[in-house]
């Protein structure tokens, strides 16, 4: 697949008459549009796993199963063929923005691990303080790579560190309160940034955050910095159809000066909306299709994850509630919340309730702000037996379990039990 292609110059709309009418741009619009962008309307249906992460954006891991949902909501991919795709390297799950651990598609491996490079690089700098010189984690990241090259197969840290022995330095009880408990991890963290090693999952799955390491030897990327963020502002704005600055610098963690320099050479247009002098950025060609765009009329029921890219990539929760429903004494709190605290379930970009899954009864507990449609019950139904088939679970990160989870599914029942009598919604 083909990356999108980076401008080096700003551009502009040249026709105004294909500029939206800010009071055309509603939160009820631009809901609809993110959600088309996403791909979240069918308009995915039967790509492949690449094709998905490539168009909707890549998928956060966290040791949760959001990558999975991702895939299946989008393009009804099953967790037997996700699993293959990151055995085949079709996919992987990489640091990539922020230093983050993204699933995305080989296309974008090496230009996104380079934009990772500085969180690999402060993992140093800690160490740096605990007074690790740079040439002492230089000749680990040798013997790491030597040790990885010897052995009959993937490594997982403790295999390494006993492999290592003292060229693995325990930094006390100092690294302890800073996070570095030894020098492997940073090591590990720069081998990786650098594409000389790579993850693999523990039983192949995404879910589970276990992993041992495996030589890998990827080619660079070919750009220099500047193009790589020009790239992925350019990426990032067709995922979310359009971003305000501050998200975009939010996700990117570009400085000030470089989320400008990368919008002008993504060739970005800031375009003003009916809410209160707020402007997203958008690429040329969404302006135009955005003016064109039509909401669809007819439900499209999603269940996603509290971290979807819906969601994650702008962190713009609160403005996927309706105004009617924030008004609700428990959706009150979350309108001020950057994150979800539950699973959402979603029509056309509209938060219309929230869900968990109850592994012990196999079921999805679900609260609707308004009640179920046939459509709603349908394809909670759908999600649930794919849950069962597919998972087993579904855990929101790599510390989540039914354990953990109990209470903020005791609340969603109790939240659905209140609805019932005047909305008619069932737990």
């Amino acid at each position: 697949m083909s990356s999108l292609p980076v401008t080096t110059h700003a551009a502009s709309v040249e026709d105004p008459a294909t500029v939206p009418e800010p009071q055309s741009l509603t939160p009820e619009r631009l809901r609809a549009w993110a959600w088309h962008r996403q791909g979240l309307d069918g308009s995915l249906a039967g790509c492949t796993a690449e094709q998905v992460l490539a168009r909707a954006g890549w998928a956060r891991s966290v040791g949760g199963a959001n990558p999975y949902l991702t895939l299946f909501a989008r393009a009804g991919i099953r967790r037997g063929q996700v699993d293959a795709d990151v055995l085949g390297h079709r996919i992987l799950e990489l640091p990539a923005a922020r230093g983050c651990t993204y699933v995305l598609g080989r296309d974008d491996f090496a230009w996104a691990l380079q934009l990772g490079r500085d969180a690999a690089e402060s993992a140093f700098k800690v160490v740096g303080r605990l007074g690790v010189d740079r040439g002492e984690i230089t000749l680990l990241e040798e013997q790491v790579l030597h040790t990885l090259a010897e052995a009959e197969g993937p490594l997982d840290p403790r295999q390494l560190k006993e492999e290592l022995g003292d060229s693995v330095r325990n930094l006390g009880e100092e690294g302890k309160k800073k996070g570095a408990t030894t020098t492997l991890p940073t090591a590990l963290g720069l081998l990786q940034a650098d594409g000389r090693i790579r993850r693999v999952p523990a039983n192949g799955r995404l879910d589970q955050q276990r992993y041992a390491y495996e030589p890998w030897g990827l080619p660079a990327s070919g750009l220099d910095d500047d193009a790589a963020r020009a790239r992925l502002i350019s990426r990032y704005l067709g995922w979310t159809g359009g971003a305000t600055f501050k998200q975009s610098q939010w996700f990117t963690a570009f400085t000030v000066a470089q989320t400008k320099a990368a919008l002008a050479a993504a060739g970005a247009v800031e375009v003003p909306t009916a809410a209160g002098g707020e402007a997203l950025w958008l690429l040329p060609d969404d302006v135009e299709r955005l003016t064109a765009f039509d909401p669809p009329e007819e439900e499209q029921v999603q269940l996603l994850a509290g971290t979807d890219s819906l969601f994650l990539l702008r962190r713009n929760a609160a403005d996927l509630l309706a105004g009617e429903d924030r008004h609700q004494p428990v959706l009150e709190s979350l309108a001020l919340q950057a994150d979800l605290p539950d699973h959402p379930i979603v029509d056309r970009g509209r938060i219309i309730g929230l869900w968990q899954y109850e592994p012990a009864k196999e079921r999805i507990v679900s609260w609707l702000f308004h009640g179920p449609t046939p459509a709603v019950t349908q394809r909670i139904a759908e999600v649930e037996a794919w849950i069962r088939e597919d998972l087993g679970d579904f855990r929101a990160f790599s510390l989540d379990s039914p354990a953990t989870r109990q209470k903020r599914i005791d609340a969603l029942a109790a939240s659905a039990r209140s609805a019932a009598p005047a909305t008619g919604a069932a737990g």
